[in-house]
C-alpha cells in the first residue's frame, strides 16, 4: 500500500514510538521485587484483609497484607474445594506474567515484511502502550483495505475469563467488530464432532446441557456406565465459578456402589480417579475401539431380544437401515460380540454380559468428550445414543444418555434463581471496513486453522457445506492460547510463518505470545473487578469478584486495552456503551435483580450487594429428568431433529455423501492404532491427551510452586503401564524422550498399575518448551503433548480435532539434560537501533 497515511496514523507516528522504545529493559527483574516495582500504582498498594473473588477452581477469599496476596482460603460455601485454588496465588506472581507491551524484534524492525521463520525466537522488545496500540490499528487498516475481511482471523477464542463483564474473547470480538468484518471460526476443541453430528441424531448439542439431576439417578438408576469419562477428575473446574456440590452425590453414589445398590462400570483402558472414588468394574476396552464394543452390544440386544421395539417403534426413526450393517447383511460381517473381541480387546461373553447387564435393569450412559476426539469421532457420539434408545430408557428417571457428567456441576439440581447476562459483542453499531469476503469462506472449522495456512484457496467440505480456505494475513488473540490447542506443533509452526502479524493480548507468557508479533500484557481475574455466577448448571448464587490487587507492571483490563483501541477508529462510545466498568457490572447485577422480582425472587440493590453482602444464594430448584418431556409428548415436545425423533439413520447426513460419515453409525479404522491397528508395529503406545488433573487446560501450568508438587524430574509427567515400562528399562522418576515422526518431548516417568498395557498418558495443557525457539522437530523439553498428536479432520461432517488419534514410543532418555524452556518472559534484547531505517511498513 503505498500512501503516508492510513486513517489517521502517519508513518511518522508510528516510527516515533521507536525511539522512546528501551531494548534493554525486555525483562528487569523479578516479580518478588519491591512493590513499587510490580504494581502500576503503587499509592493505593496498602490495603490488607480478606477479598472475596471466584475463579474456574472455585470461589475464595485472599488474604492481603500491604497490597501483597499473601493466602488463599476456600470460600466457605463451597463444601469440597479443589487443591488447585492454591495455584491461583501464582497466576499473579509468577515469572511467565506479560509485564510490558512487547514486540518481536524483526518485527519491530521490518513490520509485515518480517522474517517470520524467527516466530518463537523469543526476542522481543519493549515498547510504550500507545506505540503497540497504534501498531495494531495500522494493522488492521492494512490488512482490511489491502486484503478484505476475509484476510483477519479474529474469530478464535478459549476458555472465557471467569466474570460477566470480563470476558477477552467478547471484549476482542466486539473492538474488532466495529473496526470490520473478519474469518471467523465454527466449532470448538473440546467437542468439536460431537457437537456437529448430535443436533442431527439427537435434535441438540447435548454436550454443554444439564443433566438428570443426582437425586433421580441415585433413587432410580441401578446400572451407571461410565464410557470414556472421569467426572471426579473433570468437575474440579468449571466454564464459571464451580461450588463442587456434586461431590456430595458422588459420595452418595460411592456408598451405593459399596452396598450393591447400584453397578458402575468404567470403560476405558485407564482405572481413572472416578473407577477409584466410585468403585465397580472395568471394561479396559483397547483405545479407539469404543464403537466395534458398542456395535457388538447393540449385537446381543438384538439378537437376544433385549432391545425395546415399542420405543424404537414410537421415538426413533431408521432402525431398519442400521439394521442390515450391524447383522452383517449390507458388509457381510456381522458385529457379534466374537468379531468385536478381535479389535477392542474384550472377551466375547464379557461384552454379552455387559449388555444383558445394561438390559436388565434402569441404566444412565455417561459419555465422554475425549473419545469424539478421534479420527471418526462422530462415530462414538452416535453410537451412545443408538445403543440407549435400544435400552428404551431414554427420558425415564435415571436412564438414557448424557454427554455432560463430567463438565459444569452437571446433574445438581438448578436453583430457582435468575441468570445474569454478560457483556455483548454486538453492539449495534455498524464496523467501519465491511469489504467482501472475494467468495472464500467467513468462516472456518476451528481445528482446521493450519490446513487453511497451508492451503489458501483449496475447498474443503464440512457439514454439508463447501468452505473455502482464505488467504489470512494477520490472526489476533485474546485470552487463547492457539499454541496449546492445536495439534501436531511443528506443522503448526511451519503453518504460522505464512502469518504477516499475529497478534496475541494475555497475561502469561504462553507459546502463543512467544509465537507473536505483538503482545499485549492484560491484567489477571484477580486485578480486576467482576462479577459472577456460583454454581454453574446449579445457580446457587451470585457472587462479587472483588479486585484483590494493583495491576502488575502494566498490565491493563481487556475492556481498557479495547477501549483505547476503538479511540483510534472513534468507536470508543459505541465499545464502552457510555459506561464505566462499574456501571457495566451494576447495570450485569441489575439486570437480574429485575428477571428475580418476575420469579419472586428478592435481591438486595446494587450498593448492598457489592458493599455488604458480596455474595447471595437463590432459592432450591426442582429435580428434572434429561427428555422427560419428549417422551411423554413426543408430539408437542419433538426434538430438534429433521423428524422430530432420535434419527438411528439420518437421511440428512446420508445426503451429504460423506465416505467417512455415512447415513448411520460404523466402525472405520483410524489411521494409527495401537493393539494391532494401523502403524502400531513403530509406535505401539496409544497416548491419552486427555484433561489435566492439577490445571484447566494450559492454565495454572506456569505456577511455579504448584507445578512442581506433581511434575516428574521437573518435567510433565508421563503415565506408563508396569508392564511397557518393564521391557523398556523404565522406572519411576526416570527423564523418557516420547517421540513418534511428528515429534519429541522430554517428560517424567510414572510407572502405574493403572494403565493397560500399550497405553500412556500425557495431559493436555502442558506447556510447549522448546529447546530451540521457533525451529520444527525441536526436543519439547516440558512434555507439550500436542507435539505428538496427529493434526487431521475428524471426518468431512465435523472436521474436528482428532487428537486422541496418536501412537508414541517412549525411551530412557540418556543424553545431556536440558533446562526446561518455556516458563518465564522473553530473551532481552539490547542491540536494537531504535531508528530501524530500513523498516517499511507501507
Amino acid at each position: 500500500m503505498a500512501t503516508e497515511k492510513l486513517q489517521g496514523i502517519t508513518r511518522r507516528r508510528f516510527l516515533s514510538g521507536m525511539l522512546t522504545a528501551s531494548a534493554g529493559a525486555v525483562i528487569g527483574g523479578s516479580l518478588l521485587a519491591p512493590r513499587s516495582a510490580m504494581a502500576a500504582t503503587d499509592a493505593k498498594n496498602t490495603f490488607s484483609g480478606d477479598v472475596i473473588h471466584g475463579s474456574h477452581w472455585g470461589a475464595f477469599r485472599a488474604k492481603v497484607e500491604n497490597g501483597i496476596w499473601v493466602d488463599t482460603v476456600p470460600f466457605e460455601h463451597d463444601p469440597h474445594p479443589t487443591a488447585m485454588l492454591n495455584a491461583v496465588r501464582e497466576v499473579v506472581y509468577n515469572p511467565s506474567r506479560v509485564k510490558y507491551p512487547m514486540v518481536r524484534l524483526d518485527w519491530l524492525k521490518h513490520g509485515w515484511k518480517s522474517d517470520t521463520s524467527q516466530r518463537g525466537d523469543n526476542r522481543f522488545v519493549r515498547v510504550p502502550w500507545s506505540q503497540a496500540l497504534d501498531f495494531l490499528h495500522h494493522e488492521l487498516e492494512r490488512v482490511q483495505t489491502t486484503y478484505g475481511p476475509s484476510a483477519l482471523y479474529a474469530g478464535n477464542t478459549g476458555w472465557q475469563s471467569v466474570g460477566k463483564l470480563n470476558v477477552a474473547g467478547t471484549m476482542m470480538h466486539r473492538a474488532i467488530g466495529l473496526h470490520g468484518t473478519f474469518l471467523a471460526k465454527m466449532g470448538d476443541y473440546s467437542t468439536g464432532s460431537a457437537q456437529v453430528v448430535l443436533p442431527y441424531v439427537a435434535g441438540a448439542m447435548e454436550v454443554y446441557e444439564q443433566q438428570t439431576s443426582w437425586p433421580v439417578v441415585l433413587e432410580n438408576t441401578k446400572n451407571i456406565v461410565i464410557w470414556g469419562n472421569d467426572p471426579v477428575k473433570n468437575l474440579q473446574v468449571g466454564w464459571q465459578i464451580p461450588d463442587h456440590s456434586v461431590y456430595g452425590y458422588y459420595q452418595q453414589l460411592a456408598e451405593k456402589v459399596k452396598s450393591g445398590d447400584i453397578k458402575v462400570f468404567h470403560v476405558d483402558p485407564v482405572k481413572t480417579s472416578s473407577y477409584k472414588f466410585f468403585g465397580g468394574k472395568q471394561i479396559a476396552v483397547n483405545p479407539q475401539t469404543d464403537v466395534p464394543l458398542m456395535l457388538a452390544i447393540a449385537y446381543t440386544l438384538y439378537t437376544e431380544k433385549l432391545h425395546d421395539e415399542q420405543f424404537l417403534a414410537d421415538y426413533t426413526t431408521g432402525f431398519d437401515k442400521f439394521l442390515p450393517y450391524l447383522l452383517g447383511e449390507k458388509d457381510g460381517v456381522a458385529k457379534t460380540p466374537e468379531w468385536a473381541e478381535k479389535i477392542c480387546g474384550i472377551p466375547a461373553d464379557d461384552i454379552r454380559d455387559l449388555a444383558r447387564t445394561m438390559a436388565s435393569g434402569r441404566t444412565q450412559i455417561m459419555a465422554g468428550w475425549c473419545l469424539q476426539r478421534m479420527q471418526h469421532g462422530e462415530q462414538y457420539a452416535w453410537m451412545i445414543v443408538v445403543v440407549s434408545a435400544m435400552l428404551g430408557q431414554i427420558g425415564l428417571p435415571g436412564g438414557g444418555f448424557g454427554f455432560g457428567w463430567h463438565y459444569n456441576d452437571a446433574g445438581t439440581v438448578t436453583s430457582a434463581g435468575p441468570l445474569m447476562s454478560g457483556f455483548n459483542s454486538v453492539t449495534g453499531v455498524d464496523p467501519i471496513h465491511n469489504g467482501s469476503y472475494n467468495g472464500y469462506s467467513s468462516y472456518i472449522p476451528i481445528a482446521r486453522i493450519v490446513d487453511c495456512l497451508e492451503n489458501p484457496g483449496e475447498t474443503i467440505d464440512f457439514n454439508g457445506q463447501k468452505v473455502k480456505f482464505p488467504h489470512i494475513k494477520m490472526a489476533i488473540s485474546c485470552g487463547s492460547n492457539l499454541f496449546h490447542q492445536h495439534q501436531d506443533r511443528n506443522r503448526m509452526i511451519k503453518a504460522w510463518r505464512k502469518l504477516e502479524t499475529y497478534v496475541s493480548i494475555d497475561h502469561q507468557w504462553t507459546a502463543s505470545c512467544r509465537f507473536a508479533d505483538i503482545v499485549l500484557p492484560a491484567t489477571t481475574t484477580y486485578e480486576r473487578n467482576d462479577i459472577e455466577s456460583f454454581g454453574n448448571h446449579s445457580n446457587k448464587g451470585i457472587i462479587a469478584m472483588k479486585q484483590i490487587v494493583e495491576p502488575m507492571f502494566e498490565a491493563k483490563d481487556d475492556f481498557d486495552i479495547f477501549r483505547e483501541l476503538c479511540t483510534r477508529y472513534d468507536r470508543e462510545e459505541a465499545f464502552t456503551g457510555g459506561k464505566t466498568k462499574m456501571e457495566w457490572i451494576e447495570e450485569i447485577y441489575n439486570g437480574a435483580r429485575l428477571q428475580g422480582r418476575g420469579i419472586g425472587v428478592r435481591m438486595p440493590n446494587f450498593v448492598k450487594f457489592w458493599e455488604e453482602e458480596q455474595f447471595i444464594s437463590f432459592p432450591e430448584g426442582t429435580e428434572w429428568v434429561r427428555h422427560q418431556a419428549f417422551r411423554n409428548e413426543p408430539d408437542l415436545e419433538p426434538l430438534g431433529t429433521a423428524s422430530g425423533l432420535i434419527e438411528i439413520y439420518c437421511k440428512t447426513i446420508a445426503d451429504m455423501g460423506y465416505d467417512d460419515c455415512q447415513g448411520h453409525p460404523m466402525w472405520f479404522e483410524k489411521v494409527e492404532r495401537s493393539h494391532g491397528g494401523p502403524k502400531s508395529n513403530s509406535y505401539p503406545l496409544h497416548m491419552q491427551s486427555c484433561h489435566p488433573n492439577y490445571r484447566l487446560h494450559s492454565q495454572l501450568c506456569s505456577s511455579d510452586a504448584f507445578r512442581n508438587t506433581y511434575a516428574v524430574a521437573g518435567r510433565e509427567p508421563c503415565y506408563i503401564s508396569s508392564a511397557d515400562a518393564k521391557v523398556r528399562g523404565i522406572v519411576s522418576g526416570d527423564l523418557v524422550r516420547v517421540f513418534n515422526d511428528r515429534g519429541q518431548v522430554l517428560a517424567g516417568a510414572v510407572v502405574t498399575d493403572d494403565y493397560k498395557a500399550g497405553v500412556c498418558r500425557i495431559e493436555e495443557g502442558a506447556w510447549y518448551a522448546p529447546l530451540e525457539g521457533g525451529k520444527p522437530g525441536t526436543l519439547c523439553t516440558y512434555g507439550d503433548p500436542n507435539v505428538l498428536t496427529v493434526d487431521i479432520g475428524t471426518s468431512k461432517l465435523a472436521q474436528a480435532t482428532s487428537a486422541h488419534t496418536a501412537l508414541v514410543e517412549i525411551e530412557k532418555f540418556t543424553g545431556k539434560i536440558p533446562a526446561v524452556t518455556g516458563f518465564s518472559g522473553p530473551t532481552s534484547v539490547d542491540d536494537v537501533n531504535p531508528l530501524f531505517p530500513a523498516m517499511d511498513i507501507a
